[in-house]
């Protein structure tokens, strides 16, 4: 199956204003950061909060030079660098992006603090963790953080990886491509019970990390009250079965849309998206944290929706019209280079992360709880709306 190019369903982060990098000693207990200190929003966790695919404005499968039809916003005259949307994060694969949600949340008075690196686990985030690409555990960083800064918002991101949700969409793809008329393969009969089985280890990863979080802010003299603790989901990459543009037969849904699913196995991912934000729904109330739930955050928008379209050079990219999820790289097309890199497949594009920018910015400006976010097909960011949601 040559040319599948699944990207890790991962996570990312770093610092607007802040450095926060590996090697820096942990600094001693002290009192929480001073009243004229500046505050300070901080994420953590993995790519589908640290801007991942942020190089991208929608999509376009364009086989012309350039900036793919106006597409890559690491384009400018003379070639693309990737450096341009993730400053340094380019170098070691962390992709904070720079419309990645906590810097397009744009919160008032707030400095946006971005520590999460795309394909970050648990342990990649909790005090005396596992380092990561170069980087100390994140909350160690965090630590660093809530004594230079007053740290009103800690948001986390992060069980993807753990799940290895990467892995998965990419059997689901190969499973697409290596089907025949005389033989179908689906990833759900291969991949529904090790998701499960480490569905179940999440249960106790995820409070363990939040527990963390609360732990490191005390240490540097924060009352739980001092700020709020966020833990998000994920945003739905694919669409539901009846919401494909491309017919299911034929290789169109890879070949055009990268798009490479069975509408059955489509279903079969949104439903463990479904399953996992129940069980961080869960772990946030037990740990009296705020939920964001984004799974309608990408909704009309998803890779391949009907409601969506490609970019095109007839058709520039817009919020409105274009797909706010990076496509799986068309590699297979004859003559089609690839565009950027793998990793980026199958997350919040630019278009995406300045969507859950609005959803953050809209939670900070409601009372403590848990919220659903949700685009509208057809709409651009204007359209985000947050609705409490007791029933997660």
């Amino acid at each position: 199956m040559t040319g599948l190019r699944v990207g890790p369903w991962k996570g990312g982060a770093v610092v607007a204003g802040v450095a926060l990098v590996a090697g820096l000693a942990t600094a001693p207990q002290a009192q929480a950061a001073p009243p004229q200190a500046p505050a300070a929003v901080v994420t953590l966790g993995d790519s589908f909060i640290s801007g991942e695919a942020g190089r991208w404005s929608g999509n376009s499968n364009d086989s012309g030079q350039g900036d793919f039809s106006g597409t890559d916003r690491a384009w400018a005259p003379g070639g693309a660098d990737p450096h341009r949307v993730y400053g340094t994060s380019a170098d070691n694969g962390c992709h904070r992006s720079d419309v990645a949600e906590v810097h397009s949340a744009a919160i008032a008075n707030a400095t946006a603090v971005n520590i999460s690196c795309s394909g970050a686990k648990t342990t990649n985030v909790l005090t005396g963790g596992t380092a990561f690409k170069g980087e100390n555990p994140q909350n160690e960083q965090l630590a660093q953080v809530a004594r230079s800064h007053r740290v009103k918002v800690v948001v986390v991101s992060v069980g993807g990886n753990d799940l290895d949700l990467a892995g998965v969409a990419e059997q689901c793809g190969r499973d697409f491509l290596l089907s025949t008329v005389f033989v179908t393969y689906k990833c759900q009969s291969t991949q529904s019970q090790v998701v499960q089985s480490r569905m179940a280890a999440l249960a106790t990863s995820i409070p363990a990390v939040l527990d963390d979080v609360r732990a490191t802010m005390s240490a540097a003299g924060y009352a739980d009250t001092d700020y709020r603790l966020v833990l998000q989901g994920y945003a739905h990459p694919v669409p539901a079965s009846g919401d494909y543009r491309y017919a299911e037969s034929g290789y169109t849904r890879y070949q055009v849309g990268g798009c490479p699913f069975w509408n059955s196995d489509s279903d079969w991912l949104r439903s463990v998206n479904d399953q996992l934000a129940s069980v961080l729904s869960a772990a946030a109330t037990a740990e009296g944290a705020d939920f964001l739930d984004l799974r309608g955050a990408s909704a009309g928008h998803e890779v391949c929706n009907k409601n969506s379209a490609l970019v095109t050079p007839g058709a520039p990219p817009s919020p409105a019209a274009s797909e706010w999820v990076r496509f799986t790289d068309v590699t297979i097309v004859p003559g089609r280079s690839t565009q950027g890199d793998t990793q980026e497949s199958l997350h919040p594009n630019a278009y995406g992360q300045r969507a859950q920018g609005r959803c953050l910015a809209l939670l900070a400006a409601r009372g403590p709880g848990k919220y659903s976010c949700t685009a509208q097909p057809g709409a651009g960011i204007e359209g985000i709306t947050l609705a409490a949601n007791a029933g997660l």
